[in-house]
């Protein structure tokens, strides 16, 4: 019996997700795609992965001993190319880091001149994503890497799984009108009757934000709930209401009418690049991080722990 590694990875991820059709989406196929490799894989093992129980499937018992057996040829086979990439004389691979929009914008580009002078024969694709969601994607191995925000009022329980390393410091500032009495040094109380411009609590940006305003003794008072921080600037020079935005996302370039201001305490969120265990033994995920520390320098993120602007500032 030989059975495919691509097979049993089709067949995890049906058991992960409930079904076959939820897979698909998953793994970017087309249900009936799905349905093709798990029939064949039924032929390699010689006796059906899945059985219909009313109008959905669920794992047969040969299905469930292939999924509990599939995370340890997986596994081997993650440690086999990461042998392999140790062996060969130079670096070559194709890797996908998951990624937010300002590090998209601020650091990729950087990242892959990066990695085409030092080393051409590794491809760096990305994909957009939450941070919920590149998790998930990094531990179902559809990412290899993938870049996480952590704020200090709103930290995230990453787990124990990952291997997060911290890249730097973004320094968080307040975006106002231009002319607004809202200067350099203005604390953050000082806005509770404002309009402000945020994105949802259920993103990590607005429920970071909602603490720090909390603990400076006030609820925003929230009228354009938007995500894009582009978009949010445009409406700050359109006289809406306030926003705040962080030295990274300042890569959108502020329109005109915009004022950036520091605060007088200063916030900041930590930026970390995220992967499994594993993936920190191959060379060409090595060269990877190494290429994102050098343009995390470069775009101007302070150390991790190091504090800058403002004065009597607590580190953050």
């Amino acid at each position: 019996m030989e059975l495919s590694l691509r097979r049993l990875r089709t067949l995890r991820e049906v058991a992960r997700q409930g079904g076959v059709n939820a897979a698909a989406a998953t793994l970017h196929y087309s249900p009936s795609a799905v349905s093709q490799q798990l029939e064949a894989l039924s032929a390699e093992a010689g006796a059906p992965v899945l059985e219909r129980v009313g109008r959905g499937v669920r794992l047969s018992e040969v299905g469930r001993v292939l999924v509990e057996h599939a995370e340890i040829l997986l596994a081997a086979e993650r440690r086999a190319c990461a042998a392999v990439e140790g062996a060969r004389q130079t670096l070559s691979a194709h890797l996908t880091v998951g990624v937010f929009p300002a590090a998209g914008a601020g650091v990729l580009p950087a990242v892959i001149a990066d990695l085409a002078a030092r080393h051409p024969g590794i491809t760096l694709d990305s994909v957009e994503g939450d941070g919920e969601s590149v998790v998930t994607d990094v531990r179902d191995g559809h990412l290899d890497l993938a870049l996480l925000l952590d704020y200090p009022d709103a930290p995230e329980p990453w787990k124990a799984d990952l291997r997060v390393v911290p890249l730097g410091q973004d320094e968080i500032h307040l975006a106002v009108p231009e002319g607004s009495a809202h200067g350099p040094g203005t604390h953050l109380e000082a806005l509770a009757d404002e309009d402000w411009i945020l994105s949802g609590a259920h993103t990590y940006w607005g429920r970071a934000v909602r603490t720090a305003c909390r603990r400076a003794g006030f609820d925003p008072r929230v009228r354009h709930h938007v995500d894009s921080s582009a978009t949010a600037l445009a409406m700050v020079a359109a006289g809406l209401g306030v926003a705040l935005v962080s030295d990274l996302g300042r890569v959108f370039c502020p329109p005109r009418g915009v004022a950036v201001v520091p605060l007088a305490r200063p916030l900041s969120r930590t930026i970390s690049i995220a992967h499994l265990p594993h993936t920190g033994e191959r060379p060409t995920a090595r060269a990877v991080l190494d290429a994102f520390a050098r343009a995390a320098g470069a775009a101007g993120l302070a150390p991790v722990g190091a504090a800058r602007g403002g004065s009597g500032a607590d580190p953050q």
